[in-house]
């Protein structure tokens, strides 16, 4: 039988762990044709079917999944062996693959990846936003952020933000025509924009002052599973948005957007970065933790960036210190 090579068992586990050639091509640095041609001699070399393909779905074969399950702890010694040898380098080199929520992405993980890259130019960074809690391990990934009451207990994990906090917020056209609401419970007398979480779910407003915990179910005209639409319909009026501090500080600078409920919103943990703490820590993701960590020494006080009209930006005056409570907040970052 003709030899198998390294690359075409890691296209069995992109595959099998993607459930989408497409996927795995992206991951693999190939075209999607290219995968499934390696994929099909592969099968035909075996003799045995690895993948049951539909124009829909990808899943493993019972063979597949045999041949998998021996396959892939082998692959792992292999990729560890490597890493080890990585650590005589200058410099790591390689791929490091993270997840974040798209909103965690913006507000801290980029400066920092961008800092990283030019720290070590033979790296690679895959970064994959996505509002789902992924499970990294079983998905590929090295590390990935979320909110720090979000991160699995498993998990090790490294503070990379100050604290954060939500904020009602609505257009001064809206005020104009709606009392602006005092209490929690008055925003069901208001149209609220609401968010429908991955999962499906409506996700309610948590709100809490003086030891206070009050979760309100809004009612609105609009439902919504994004931010940024969030962000515009409330800017054009259509009712109150409950979004990050951090998103809506310019337009509350610029006098677009005016903030509600101030003493309900404290700030409560930020986001961590966070990994697998029963493995080999490639160097790549230590040096990345290093930055990470320095990262968040530099700007450890609680507060965050405010722009101003021009664009121009200074930091805000340090907050309350920051509390941790239950809830679906978390699959908001």
């Amino acid at each position: 039988m003709q030899r198998t090579g390294l690359p075409e068992l890691n296209a069995v586990v992109a595959v099998a762990t993607h459930r989408s050639f497409r996927s795995a091509a992206t991951e693999l640095g190939m075209s999607p044709s290219a995968l499934s041609h390696a994929i099909t001699t592969l099968e035909q070399r075996l003799g045995v079917r690895l993948f049951n393909r539909t124009t829909r779905s990808v899943a493993l074969s019972q063979a597949g999944e045999q041949f998998l399950a021996r396959i892939r702890p082998a692959l792992r010694e292999i990729a560890e062996a490597m890493e080890a040898v990585n650590q005589f380098r200058d410099t790591p080199t390689g791929i490091l693959r993270l997840n974040a929520s798209e909103g965690a992405a913006r507000m801290v993980l980029m400066p920092m990846v961008l800092e990283f890259l030019e720290r070590y130019p033979d790296m690679h960074v895959d970064l994959v936003t996505d509002d789902r809690l992924v499970d990294i391990v079983a998905e590929g990934f090295d590390a990935g952020v979320r909110l720090a009451e979000a991160v699995p207990q498993d998990m090790i994990s490294v503070p990379c933000s100050p604290p954060v906090s939500f904020a009602v917020v609505g257009s001064p056209r809206y005020f104009e025509r709606h009392p602006r609401p005092t209490v929690p419970l008055d925003l069901l007398a208001h149209n609220c924009i609401r968010y429908r979480m991955p999962s499906g779910t409506i996700y309610r407003w948590e709100f809490e002052a003086r030891g206070e915990e009050t979760v309100v179910d809004v009612k609105g005209s609009l439902t919504l599973g994004d931010h940024e639409l969030m962000m515009e319909a409330a800017l054009r009026g259509i009712g109150l948005a409950f979004l990050s501090e951090w998103a809506v500080a310019p337009f509350l600078e610029a006098g677009v957007l005016v903030r509600v409920l101030d003493d309900w919103t404290p700030p409560f943990p930020g986001l961590s970065l966070y990994y697998p703490g029963h493995r080999h820590i490639p160097a790549g993701l230590r040096a990345f933790i290093d930055i990470v960590r320095a990262s968040h020494a530099r700007r450890a006080a609680p507060s965050f960036p405010r722009f101003h009209a021009d664009g121009s930006a200074s930091a805000a005056p340090r907050g309350q210190p920051a509390r941790k409570r239950s809830g679906s907040r978390s699959s908001r970052k």
